[in-house]
């Protein structure tokens, strides 16, 4: 079914056809509609018509409200100040558009008719190394960005740049060869949820412990190292001994990553992982391509493209190394490759990389060359999501007490044990199976949760005391409010949610009402913008409008029969937006808290 438009793009079609009717001689004209303290909402591009016009702002103002067909919409419309419009919508047509609204299982949420195929590339993490704090924002804004773009209609393809290729690999390899149960699984395979944890545990022990004994044989004994570095020239040359210990590598670590995506609650499918070597076949001739068509130079050896507008300290132009000198490929031309791979092969319109915003410079100047390469033009395009940095409470990057990286994993579980706690305390009538379920549920909704309202360019304090909290702006807040109206509506009896548009409406449940008609915009804002904070505020001021229309308006005891249907109407409602909205966020609503 055609979605519903809200009220917002009802009034802005009345004034901006009462402006073309006042002033015809300027043609189309944006109302510039926004709401309002002073009523419902306030139109402000009257002024800055009239200047155009050399016209009275005022006098033109009164008569857009003349010639203004309200059409049952609009209650009431006064002309304040120099020229703006304070525009009151009627009860009725609120009750009557959020009706229209619950009978679409979109909630009004537009299909973008001009949608075409997105590539993300979003949690990216290195093959026989640990996953760390500094994974956590590629992971959650990625999969966030990922369910809204899909939701407004793009075809989403998932792409996982994993870190599995690199001189590494050869020490790691060899030692592998001269010690070949190191990757052995000990354990035999248990049930379900516990086994994938305890089978990614085991398999990082593996890795963690071959990476520091390979390392320390590196660093310690010469004739080691002089074999791993002949290891790294066989795994190039595509021998089939070094590349079948290689996959055990990507394999173990698979295992591996899939127990912490699994802790995060994110489906991680294995044919949308093509990591560095995916590209491997494409990079020499992405590199003739590049050098044919001038693109690309050689200096001093390598393979490089300049760009005036990027210069280091000494005001040297800063190139984009795609080849060194050694004849070995850099990033560039691995993400140069991907490129052409995801808009010749996938057809994609838009590249989205969720990626830190450290490495900016760097996708500049890829971005750039692609262009100038002709990989890139009008019709797709390339962006980088970048995100800030996670910050401990003393507002530097996140360490242990130590000075250690934060694991990932020990991040989670704290986050899961700390929601326990909370979710133990307010439990009424849960079993102890359902708080361990509910504390993982809320634990990894606020870890989130905290990354998705913060606009991913900014850095945030990671605080697990205030992420679990009740009140505030976090997911618990928002979880706590769904699950308050999924027990007034399990208390409703024989009274159903029903819509009664004949009713007069309170503040309250006129502003929960306006902000419920917003959700369908505001999704197709944040998808248009890749701004998943826009949703996570949207959900906070809804929960927030809520919490207020409960204290304000008796539900179950309203004065009559219509009330209590009108208001349990208003309840469903909210818990349906506030539900849909946060399984967008990847975070999900248990009905009992």
């Amino acid at each position: 079914m055609a979605s519903v438009p809200s009220l917002a793009s009802s009034v802005n079609q009345r004034v901006a056809a009462a402006l073309v009717s006042a002033l015809p001689e300027a043609g189309a004209a944006d109302p510039l509609l926004r709401r309002s303290d002073r009523a419902d909402f306030q139109a402000n591009g009257i002024l800055a018509l009239a200047k155009k016009a050399k016209a009275n702002p005022r006098e033109l103002a009164t008569t857009v409200v003349e010639g203004l067909d309200k059409g049952g919409v609009i209650e009431d419309i006064e002309v304040s100040g120099p020229g703006f419009l304070n525009i009151t919508i009627a009860d009725r047509a609120i009750v009557e558009t959020l009706a229209a609204r619950a009978t679409d299982d979109r909630l009004g949420v537009p299909v973008n008719e001009n949608a075409g195929t997105t590539v993300i590339d979003y949690a990216q993490p290195n093959v026989a190394k640990e996953m760390h704090v500094g994974h956590l924002r590629s992971a959650v804004i990625g999969a966030a960005m990922v369910e809204i773009l899909e939701f407004t209609g793009e075809k989403v393809v998932r792409r996982h740049h994993i870190g599995d290729w690199g001189t590494q690999f050869g020490m790691l390899i060899q030692y592998l060869l001269e010690h070949p149960h190191e990757l052995d699984h000990k354990a035999a395979p248990a049930s379900a949820t516990e086994d994938t944890a305890a089978s990614g545990a085991e398999a990082m022990s593996n890795l963690n412990r071959l990476y520091k004994a390979s390392r320390a044989l590196f660093d310690s004994d010469e004739e080691f190292k002089t074999r791993a570095r002949a290891r790294v020239v066989d795994l190039q040359a595509g021998d089939e001994q070094t590349l079948a210990l290689w996959q055990r590598f990507v394999d173990e670590s698979k295992i591996y990553f899939y127990s912490v995506f699994d802790k995060l609650d994110m489906d991680i499918q294995d044919p949308d992982i093509v990591g560095e070597s995916g590209y491997n076949d494409m990079l020499v001739e992405t590199c003739r391509l590049l050098e044919e068509s001038g693109v690309a130079v050689r200096s001093n050896g390598a393979l490089c493209v300049f760009f005036d507008e990027y210069k280091g300290p000494d005001g040297q132009p800063t190139p984009l190394i795609v080849q060194k000198s050694d004849g070995g490929f850099g990033y560039a031309a691995t993400d140069l490759s991907a490129i052409r791979d995801r808009v010749n092969n996938l057809k994609a319109n838009s590249l989205v990389y969720v990626v830190d915003a450290r490495q900016s410079l760097h996708f500049k100047m890829v971005f750039e060359t692609a262009r100038r390469a002709g990989w890139l033009n009008e019709d797709t395009h390339a962006y980088q999501l970048a995100f800030g940095t996670v910050l401990g409470a003393d507002g530097k990057p996140f360490k242990t007490r130590e000075g250690e990286t934060v694991r990932l994993v020990d991040l989670l579980d704290e986050a899961i044990d700390r929601a326990a706690a909370v979710v133990r305390e307010k439990a009424q009538d849960l079993t102890e199976e359902e708080i361990i379920e509910r504390a993982a549920q809320v634990g990894i909704g606020a870890v989130k949760y905290a990354d998705l309202s913060t606009s991913a360019s900014r850095d945030y304090k990671f605080d697990l005391d205030q992420m679990v909290s009740l009140t505030g702006d976090t997911s618990v807040y928002l979880q706590y409010a769904y699950a308050r109206i999924q027990s007034i509506l399990r208390k409703s009896g024989d009274a159903k949610p029903a819509a009664h548009a004949e009713l007069a409406l309170t503040p309250s449940e006129r502003a929960l009402g306006l902000h419920l008609d917003a959700f369908g915009e505001l999704v197709a804002e944040a998808a248009a913008e890749y701004a998943p904070h826009k949703l996570a505020a949207y959900l906070y001021q809804l929960a927030s409008l809520y919490t207020t229309f409960y204290a304000e308006c008796p539900v179950l005891k309203a004065d009559t029969p219509e009330q209590v249907e009108n208001r349990l109407f208003l309840c469903d409602l909210t818990a349906r937006t506030l539900t849909k909205g946060m399984s967008l966020l990847g975070i999900r609503t248990p009905e009992r808290l």
